[in-house]
This record gives C-alpha cells, structure tokens and sequence, in this order.
C-alpha cells in the first residue's frame, strides 16, 4: 500500500505542477491581450490615393497630347504663311504707291 501511496503523492505533485503551469499560460495570454488593447493603433491614413491609372488612359493622354501637338504644328505654319503673305503684299503696295508717286510728278 506504501507503494500506491507513493504514486498517489507523485501524481499529485505532477497535477499541481500542470495546474500552476496552465496558470502560468492563462496569465501570460491574459498580459499579451492587454498589451494587444493598450498599444496605440496606427492612425488612418486621411490622404486618399487615386489608383494608378490604367493603360487606356496613359493611350488617350498620348493621343491627345499627339493631336495637340499636330494642331499646334499647323497652326504654326498658317501664321507663318499668313506673315509671309502680309510681308509680300507690303511690298506689292509699297512698289505701286512708288509707281503712283512717280506718274504723278510728271
């Protein structure tokens, strides 16, 4: 019976030794989720970011900016030919106000 004794009291010094080391779990487990709540949480970011834009955008502004600059070429030019018939007309008229001047002299 000594024998049955003996193992009934190793038993219940393994027992209290599982109960204290799931005590000591429960209790770290309780410590990290108050450490969980108290610890700040991260601000929201209040900027919002546009998505990047897509391919059939980045197209279109090509396009655009190609038609743009196709239009500007040619509106170039029309104001340089517009010029350049001011200029030639000038000299048209200066050369027949000239012949002008001189008919009447004599």
């Amino acid at each position: 019976m000594s024998d049955a004794l003996e193992r009934a009291a190793r038993e219940a010094v393994e027992a209290a030794d599982n109960t204290q080391m799931v005590q000591q779990i429960a209790a770290i487990l309780a410590a990290q989720q108050l450490l969980a709540q108290q610890q700040p949480q991260a601000p929201a970011c209040q900027h919002q970011q546009r998505p990047g834009r897509s391919a059939g955008e980045w197209l279109g502004i090509g396009a655009a900016v190609c038609v743009g600059g196709v239009g500007l070429a040619l509106a170039s030019i029309a104001i340089a030919v517009g010029a350049m018939t001011v200029a030639i007309l000038a000299l048209v008229l200066r050369s027949i106000w000239h012949d002008v001047q001189r008919k009447g002299r004599r």
